[in-house]
């Protein structure tokens, strides 16, 4: 198994914490994983993106030229990433900030109403992680629980009482994702 994500957005919007945690996720699981990240020319606001890569076997390159995978969380990100998706791969997006359609009939739309399901979960900044719950719950890189545990290691301190918030979005991601695939 060797899955390739791309994650991007707008800076500010957790694109790094959702690839850190996915990652973080797969080192728990023991499996070989790559982080690469890549901001645009300010931190937020600019542009944001990272490639993540989690194998059950040793990565070459921690380059993703072509995404099998990617949580697309703004229109900008979605007219750089479609152009260069596998067929038959899967676009995960936060469609409250895409208001196009996706051009390519040969992959696969999740198109999520994120931003406003987190601003109804209590926090707008867990809209990142309502994204990665429907990812992980569709392509089963890693579990729920272990990209849950990962938490832990990130939000700590001040930021550890935003450790349930965050669970319930990975949550809602994943019902939302389990209606996608036509299970319960």
């Amino acid at each position: 198994m060797e899955k390739k994500l791309v994650i991007a957005g707008f800076g500010g919007q957790g694109v790094m914490l959702a690839g850190e945690l996915l990652a973080e996720a797969g080192k728990e699981e023991e499996k070989y994983v790559t982080f690469l990240p890549s901001y645009g020319p300010e931190m937020r606001g600019g542009t944001a993106n990272c490639h993540v890569i989690v194998s059950d076997n040793p990565i070459a390159s921690p380059i993703i030229a072509n995404p099998e995978a990617a949580i697309i969380m703004n229109l900008p990100s979605l007219d750089k990433f479609e152009p260069l998706m596998e067929e038959d791969g899967i676009l995960i997006l936060n469609k409250t900030l895409i208001p196009k359609e996706v051009q390519r009939k040969d992959v696969r739309v999740l198109s999520i109403d994120a931003l406003t399901i987190a601003k109804e979960l209590g926090n707008e900044k867990v809209t990142n992680l309502i994204l990665l719950g429907a990812y992980v719950t569709v392509e089963k890189t890693v579990s729920l629980e272990t990209v849950k545990n990962a938490l832990k290691v990130f939000l700590t301190g001040k930021k550890e009482k935003l450790i349930p918030i965050n669970e319930k979005a990975l949550d809602k991601g994943a019902e939302i994702a389990k209606e996608f695939l036509g299970e319960k």
